[in-house]
């Protein structure tokens, strides 16, 4: 029987290509409403993903790229406001169907399930847009819990996120698995002392997760094989449970 309790799902990049195709693109709706003659490019946005938060991004890049644009009103509530915007389009492009899941999400969540495994989501996106996607594909009654935002004080790659679902659980970090697909995210979850698994996408591939318990370039499916890019696993073409239960005894 599985010693596993629980899998803690990141979401931008993890769960679903949020990100190229989703919120940068979001983002550049909400700036052109707003006029503003800001785009950010797919490589720049890349760039832009260092900084944790939408709202955190926005600001970063006033201050670094816009300074002389900088609002003459309170600024916190002029990035609050266009951040709003850009929720509303990130939703519209949801509703579309123009944000797929990553391969290989639902099969596992629905193994979890029907195994009794505890689901969780610790993310950094806005509650908003991180409810938006767990309403598009799943219940959001599925999940224990689910940390977004601003609920913590810091974000990745601080542990605060993690460190709250455990808490709200009420369980261990060894009774856990993280998915999640970035250096920041890794970070964070093994600063609260959690076993990650790693699913790297474009703008995550090249960073370094030399903590991670494995690393894939996507969970899998029977018929479309992962690819191992760090660690050992049995023979096998995607990520379900006994694979997850395979690593913990191991590891």
């Amino acid at each position: 029987m599985t010693k596993l309790k629980a899998l803690i799902f990141d979401v931008d990049g993890t769960i679903a290509e949020t990100e190229k195709n989703g919120h940068r693109i979001a983002f550049n709706s909400a700036f052109a409403a707003a006029k503003l003659d800001w785009h950010w490019s797919v490589n720049f946005y890349g760039e832009l993903l260092a900084i944790s938060g939408g709202k955190e991004r926005i600001r970063f890049y006033i201050e670094q790229y816009k300074s002389e644009e900088l609002p003459k009103e309170d600024l916190t509530n002029f990035i609050t406001t266009l951040h709003l915007a850009k929720t509303k389009y990130y939703r519209q492009l949801l509703e579309k169907g123009s944000i797929p899941l990553r391969l290989g999400v639902e099969r596992l969540i629905t193994e979890a399930r029907e195994q009794g495994i505890l689901l969780a989501i610790a993310t950094t996106s806005a509650l908003p847009n991180a409810m938006a996607l767990v309403e598009k594909f799943f219940n959001p009654d599925w999940f224990e819990v689910i940390a977004a935002g601003d609920i913590v004080p810091a974000k990745k790659p601080a542990p605060d996120i993690y460190n709250y679902v455990l808490q709200q659980m009420n369980l261990q970090p060894s009774d856990c698995i993280v998915i999640e697909d970035s250096y920041h995210g890794l970070e964070a979850a093994t600063a609260a002392g959690l076993k990650t698994i790693v699913t790297v996408n474009d703008y995550t591939k090249n960073q370094n997760f030399s903590n991670a318990l494995l690393v894939l370039n996507h969970l899998g499916e029977p018929e479309q094989p992962f690819k191992v890019i760090q660690g050992k696993i049995q023979d096998t073409s995607y990520l379900d449970l006994s694979v997850i239960d395979s690593l913990l005894s191991v590891n």
